[in-house]
């Protein structure tokens, strides 16, 4: 890990970097670590959301902040431009399940359009020598076989996995017609601390058992998914663009990143409660609709290609993420 770090320092040192979706739950992570390996962050952002970990941790402070649409294809360019960018992490998305079955038309137009304005704005960008594109376990869809790998077909249904399948397959159509460096990430559920999202199931059950009530579960709790933890996703994507660097033949190749755990929903409630020393039982209501029922991801790919292995086990991601939220409700008391 010590020559990880070594190698990650020295790469970064200096680099100029734009994380587009920089103030949200993964982006927040990102540019802290980016920020502590030495790179110099950009960042447009939409909306600034003060209890974000960008603002609370006083990051945004420390990078640029450009108001502006990942939609903006003008703005990007100017920022791509200006800023002289080299290497391009691409986060901004609408990432909410029931959101995206509600709000079809903005979240295609985040994910998809959003996708291909920032695709093109770097295609006009000839500085720009690295892109990440995060997609998502979700762009596969229903698959008969488990667990899920890069050569699966992607087959979305529903509207948040539709707009990541095309996102995804943006990328490689990118990197095939034009030869745009692009590598595209494909992660399961993220959690840590700095998830403000509380009908996602980690910080939903927290805040709960911290006000003593009882963990709401929406769907019938046996939903089976792949949680992937916040600070292993920020270290998986510089790992990433870092290779990309060394090896040009990456681009256009996707990578699952996974600790390769089969939990169910009840799963790690039980396992939140347990760190909580909690006996209040979940209600559940099982009302969950269009969703992916099975889903967990091989990242043998990024094993062999990259040398990638998480650095977090689940319980002790667990753990810290239980203690980030005690303090994140104390301090706010």
């Amino acid at each position: 890990m010590e020559d990880m770090v070594i190698k990650s320092n020295s790469f970064w040192c200096d680099r100029s970097v734009m994380v587009t979706g920089g103030a949200g739950f993964l982006g927040s992570w990102l540019v802290k670590s980016l920020h502590e390996a030495g790179a110099e962050v950009v960042c447009p952002l939409r909306d600034q959301v003060p209890q974000s970990e960008l603002f609370r941790s006083g990051l945004a402070a420390k990078v640029i902040l450009v108001e502006g649409d990942v939609t903006d294809q003008a703005l990007l360019e100017r920022v791509l431009g200006e800023y002289e960018v080299d290497t391009v992490f691409h986060l901004a998305a609408q990432t909410i399940v029931p959101i995206a079955n509600r709000n079809p038309v903005s979240t295609f137009d985040s994910n998809i359009r959003g996708t291909w304005t920032l695709l093109e704005a770097c295609r006009r960008s000839p500085k720009v020598r690295q892109i990440i594109v995060a997609s998502s376990d979700k762009a596969y869809g229903q698959q008969e076989k488990l667990p899920y790998s890069e050569e699966f077909a992607l087959e979305g249904s529903f509207p948040y996995d539709v707009s990541k399948a095309c996102s995804d397959m943006l990328a490689h159509s990118y990197f095939v017609t034009y030869k745009l460096p692009v590598a595209i990430t494909r992660c399961g559920n993220f959690f840590g601390g700095g998830d403000l999202n509380w009908n996602r199931i980690v910080p939903g059950t927290i805040r709960s058992i911290i006000r003593g009530q009882q963990p709401l579960i929406r769907s019938d709790g046996e939903y089976i998914r792949d949680y992937f933890y916040i600070e292993d996703g920020a270290a998986a994507y510089m790992l990433l663009a870092e290779k990309l660097g060394d090896n040009p033949n990456l681009a256009g190749e996707a990578f699952n990143f996974s600790n390769e755990i089969q939990l169910t929903v009840l799963d790690i409630v039980n396992k939140i409660s347990t760190i909580m020393k909690s006996d209040l039982e979940p209600v559940i209501y099982g009302e969950a609709t269009g969703e992916i029922r099975h889903q967990y991801l091989s990242a043998a790919k990024a094993r062999r290609m990259l040398g990638w292995e998480p650095l977090f086990r689940i319980d002790e991601a667990l753990q810290a993420t239980v203690a980030w939220y005690e303090r994140f409700f104390r301090d706010a008391r």
